[in-house]
């Protein structure tokens, strides 16, 4: 119990700095949104992800009612994946399987930090998720730290949590998690 109570907060410390729109009446009167898109657009470290986004066409998704749980991957996060790969993804041609790929990184429901760590005492250090392309993912605690892995046993530590959007929560983390089928 202590050490998921120093890995929680371990984690909150490293609260990412996100520049976040402003929600408020817009003067026109309409209420501006404050999107899981829109958290993302605002803040340069999300900037391949957000283009990723757009040519996946899954901005429209992610502005949706949700809610979502969103394990977002900085542009550092994308640096790893080969350039080339990386080129070849956001292509027309390519639109599913990226589609693929980042609704890997989505859960259904709004799953705060606290969450994650209560399923995560729940379920021994462990706890099995449904992405929203309907593959597993394992969210861990290993080395006092959060993780993921995805089935391909790959690792993607969660540096950064509860960036909230008026439609779910951001996670970052520092490596793209890829699903089986890719």
């Amino acid at each position: 119990m202590k050490k998921l109570t120093v890995s929680l907060t371990t984690i909150l410390s490293f609260t990412f700095a996100v520049s976040v729109i402003a929600q408020g009446e817009h003067p026109s009167n309409k209420t501006v949104s404050n999107t899981i898109v829109d958290v993302a657009v605002s803040n340069k470290d999300f900037s391949t992800l957000v283009t990723a986004l757009k040519a996946a066409d899954l901005v429209g998704a992610l502005q949706g009612d949700g809610p979502f749980t969103v394990f977002a991957p900085t542009n550092d996060a994308f640096a790893k994946i080969d350039s080339k790969a990386l080129s070849s993804l956001l292509e027309e041609e390519n639109k599913n399987t990226l589609a693929n790929i980042l609704t890997y990184h989505v859960i259904a429901g709004k799953l705060a930090a606290t969450d994650v760590v209560t399923a995560l005492e729940k379920g021994n250090g462990s706890v099995v998720l449904t992405a929203l392309n309907g593959e597993a993912i394992t969210v861990m605690q290993k080395d006092g730290k959060i993780w993921l892995k995805d089935t391909n046993d790959n690792y993607s530590e969660i540096t950064a949590t509860d960036v909230i959007a008026d439609n779910g929560v951001i996670h970052v983390i520092n490596t793209v998690v890829m699903p089986k089928n890719d």
